[in-house]
């Protein structure tokens, strides 16, 4: 009798520690957008990896949805076990194709980044509300030997439309480092957007002058964010500026 009372004791015990065994936390993808490039996360990484997360900041192409949506889906389709996917601007359109066919995928983040619909482009959402101010600080394009033109912002306009809430000398350098995006991925339409099958949260600036407050308020509604962090002030950039709160929101998702 001794002996079965303590066997159960022992297998209780077993079970017991088995029960507060924590799951491996997910690793966090994170998808730059236009005009920026993998280090405009920094401070957000810092902060996931100070919290135990697994972090890729990973390196958009930005030629079009479909090219970039492909190597984001290759990088997410590289990782084992669960994925938090990340995008700001231009990469959440990206991020809301790639995300399509991973089971492993178990939520969207768009921080101040576009959500379209089916058969929605990046251009028609930035126009549907007014207050943004990105075409008058657009440098000339560059145009390609393989055809089409790359888009950057005018350095000297870089600070006001871009990060205005960001120190002067780090804004120089991010104008300087900007990463290019063709004209035809901002016109080109998205296909079914993940986030109507998976849950997704939303954080952005009132002082964003590429995508209107406005504009991000409606995608986020529409999405059925889960919720919504609204910066006051914040410019078009917030992970740079408020790295805490964006970070805060991907543990929040991550859970």
């Amino acid at each position: 009798m001794f002996k079965f009372a303590a066997a159960v004791a022992l297998a209780g015990a077993l079970l017991s520690g088995a029960a507060v065994v924590q799951p491996a936390k997910p690793t966090v993808v994170l998808v730059h957008g236009a005009f920026a490039d993998s280090s405009s996360w920094n401070g957000v990484v810092e902060i996931l990896r100070k919290d135990g997360f697994s972090v890729v900041a990973a390196a958009n192409p930005l030629r079009s949805v479909s090219n970039d949506a492909a190597y984001v889906s290759d990088v997410v389709g590289s990782i084992a076990g669960p994925v938090v996917l990340v995008g700001h601007s231009y990469g959440g359109q990206v991020i809301s194709t790639a995300a399509n066919g991973h089971d492993n995928v178990r939520s969207l983040v768009y921080v101040a980044a576009f959500a379209p619909d089916a058969g929605e482009s990046v251009a028609d959402l930035a126009g549907k509300f007014p207050g943004g101010t990105l075409s008058g600080a657009l440098a000339a394009p560059v145009k390609l030997s393989a055809g089409g033109v790359d888009l950057y912002i005018d350095q000297a306009k870089f600070h006001d439309q871009f990060a205005s809430d960001v120190p002067a000398e780090q804004a120089a350098l991010m104008a300087a480092a900007q990463r290019p995006v063709t004209e035809s991925a901002l016109t080109e339409k998205s296909g079914e957007p993940a986030w109507k099958k998976l849950p997704s949260w939303f954080v952005y600036g009132t002082g964003d002058k590429n995508i209107p407050a406005a504009a991000l308020g409606f995608m986020a509604e529409r999405a059925g964010s889960k919720r919504t962090v609204v910066v006051d002030g914040a410019s078009h950039v917030v992970m740079v500026s408020h790295p805490a709160k964006v970070a805060e929101l991907i543990e929040e998702a991550a859970k």
